[in-house]
């Protein structure tokens, strides 16, 4: 098969790390495989395999998200089988793409908790096909924006960083932040933007009991970082709010950290959340849409409702005072279930079959 797979930017997101392992799978599998992107560069970048054809639709950096010049005569003239439009933007573009291209099967997602922008809800009622990664997405396509179920597709996120069979901690790099062994240590991956409220982590964190000894960990980077920074500085919280910055691997964190902590307010489905239980971590979140699928609720992960901080603070201390063994039977029952239930195999051949079949109804 033909497959493109369009996104808008390689930045650091989860989305774009799915985009860029879809792409790189879809080649190792044997198909023709285009990552197409409407601007150049990004972090990802070097992410991209050798096998896969890689196409910047801008000649140079706009930093515009929505600017895909020559998007429609280039993808007319590749002819491909199959158009997998991933992100807000991309899907934007994916009603008027099926129209150009009636024999393609052209697929929307559904990977976000945000509004959808008038052109992407077209485009649902246009496309052959719409993949959602959560089932929670797939409710809220049909419950919100009145999207025929049969048309829609669960297709869960793949593990982008799968743990090795066994795992040891990192105690070297804990004592390069200066965390001890008694230091409980509070983690979140995420691109620094409003929505993913590393901000209220901060705030959660600062009213832990003052004689716990704790650090957060923010990695990543984005538009956010800077006023995050400010807010650390301004609380005298430096010694123990740490910015890795973005993570081309962030393996060694999570073999470093104790609790996952996530308070994003528009998720899909976290792929921070469930790589943390791929490596045994427990989760405590904030409820948004596709949260409860990232973990075994009440087992190896807690979802506390929006706002309620001392819930959150009470989820991180049973967590911290739990007996070893009982953290020890946690870390195994994540690891099983990450592994088993966002498997990369699985996932990509999901797609693969979805498509094949999506071409024999031509």
């Amino acid at each position: 098969m033909k497959i493109i797979v369009l996104q808008d930017h390689l930045r650091s997101g989860g989305t774009e790390r799915q985009s860029v392992l879809l792409a790189n799978a879809f080649a190792a599998a044997g198909h023709e495989s285009t990552l197409i992107t409407f601007r150049p560069g990004g972090a990802l970048a070097h992410s991209v395999s050798p096998q896969v054809t890689r196409v910047s639709l801008q000649p140079f950096d706009f930093k515009i998200d929505w600017a895909a010049p020559g998007l429609r005569s280039r993808v007319r003239n590749a002819a491909p089988d199959v158009i997998l439009c991933m992100g807000r933007m991309a899907n934007c573009y994916a009603g008027s793409l099926q129209r150009d291209l009636p024999q393609t099967a052209v697929i929307a997602t559904m990977r976000t908790g945000k509004n959808l922008p008038t052109r992407y809800h077209r485009s649902l009622a246009t496309v052959r096909h719409i993949v959602a990664n959560s089932h929670d997405a797939h409710d809220t396509l049909v419950r919100i924006y009145r999207v025929n179920a049969a048309r829609i597709a669960v297709i869960l996120n793949s593990l982008v960083f799968p743990a090795t069979a066994a795992e040891p901690r990192d105690p070297p790099f804990r004592a390069q932040f200066g965390a001890g062994p008694r230091t409980v240590v509070l983690f979140c991956v995420a691109m620094f933007r409003p929505e993913k409220n590393q901000r209220e982590l901060i705030e959660i964190a600062q009213g832990l009991p003052a004689d716990l000894d704790w650090q957060l960990w923010l990695a990543g980077d984005g538009p956010a970082r800077a006023a995050c920074e400010q807010l650390v500085m301004t609380r005298n919280l430096g010694q123990r709010v740490k910015f890795p910055g973005f993570l081309r691997d962030p393996v060694p964190l999570y073999r470093a950290a104790d609790i996952a902590v996530h308070a994003s307010s528009s998720e899909a489905l976290s792929n921070f959340l469930i790589e943390a239980q791929a490596h045994g971590l427990p989760v405590v979140a904030y409820a948004a849409q596709g949260i409860a699928e990232c973990f075994i609720p009440n087992r190896t992960g807690w979802m506390i409702p929006r706002g309620q901080a001392d819930a959150f603070r009470a989820a991180i201390l049973r967590l911290h005072h739990a007996p070893a063994a009982d953290r020890e039977a946690l870390a195994l029952a994540a690891k099983s279930f990450a592994c088993r239930t966002f498997d990369p195999e699985q996932q990509v051949a999901a797609y693969l079959e979805l498509f094949s079949r999506l071409r024999s109804t031509d």
